[in-house]
């Protein structure tokens, strides 16, 4: 079903949209907001450095995050704007060195992490075989928001970011459309559905529309996940326990992260299989 990427996306692939943490200034660190919970041992507001944030913008207790009560931190990812933002946006200036930068930075990153969000979708879209009739309106969206990826901090700030993700949502929601008509039985569908703990062990959801459902702790064990869209699905303590996920589509590495699997899971050949799972 999918292409390679090096076929199908300008830059050959997704390399750009992982998460370069080495030439990141920790913004994930700072930048962001946390409240005391089963997430995070502690709260910390918005553009306070978290404590654990040494000075050379590395983590110190990254080995061992699950442990101190920190699994908020594993299941997060910039899609590789972090090091965007500091490297590209800002000019390599970080906001220790350079501190009348800081507070716009914090406010670009947000923003630059929604358009690589939006850019590892694309990039995927363009993989897909049954989407090749939008390929032209999709590499067009992907040039336009690699466009906007590359404007100045001021611009960033400024930009609708919703109203662009309002119309690549649609150009991806067809694409996914497209993608599920080539399972010819009835699909399901439970786009932005409360499943929260739902009972789905051994469950026949190929080709279903599951974007934004609520899957928390949900068990999926065993299920057939094929070609079913998880864009923005909630996964978060999910059992994928021997679930069939291989052609699922815009799925993400934090949302593997949140869930539960083991070594039967099956995966996209474009993620990992998170290291806290079963074996």
């Amino acid at each position: 079903m999918p292409e390679t990427p090096q076929d199908a996306a300008p830059g050959g692939g997704r390399v750009d949209l992982r998460a370069d943490c080495g030439n990141c200034f920790g913004l994930c660190c700072v930048a962001l907001p946390f409240s005391a919970s089963a997430d995070f041992a502690v709260s910390k507001d918005a553009g306070d450095p978290c404590a654990n944030l040494q000075s050379d913008f590395r983590c110190g207790i990254h080995t061992r995050l699950r442990q101190q009560g920190f699994s908020g931190c594993t299941v997060y990812d910039c899609f590789g704007a972090g090091q965007q933002v500091s490297q590209i946006t800002f000019g390599g200036r970080d906001w220790r060195a350079a501190p009348q930068t800081a507070q716009q930075m914090y406010e670009v990153f947000p923003v630059m992490r929604q358009l690589h969000e939006l850019l590892w979708y694309l990039t995927e879209a363009l993989t897909l075989r049954p989407a090749r009739p939008l390929h032209s309106e999709l590499r067009r969206a992907l040039g336009e928001t690699e466009r906007l990826t590359r404007l100045s901090p001021d611009s960033l700030v400024e930009l609708d970011v919703a109203a662009h993700r309002d119309d690549v949502n649609a150009l991806l929601l067809r694409a996914s459309e497209l993608v599920r008509a080539t399972v010819r039985r009835k699909k399901k569908n439970r786009r932005g559905a409360d499943l929260i703990g739902a009972a789905l062990k051994g469950a026949d959801l190929q080709g279903a529309n599951l974007r934004g459902a609520y899957l928390i702790a949900a068990d999926l064990t065993g299920a057939d996940l094929r070609l079913a869209d998880l864009i923005g699905a909630d996964l978060r303590d999910a059992s994928l326990a021997g679930a069939d996920l291989t052609e699922s589509f815009f799925l993400t590495q934090a949302q593997l992260n949140a869930a539960k699997g083991d070594a039967g899971t099956k995966l996209p050949p474009t993620l990992t299989r998170p290291s806290h799972w079963s074996p």
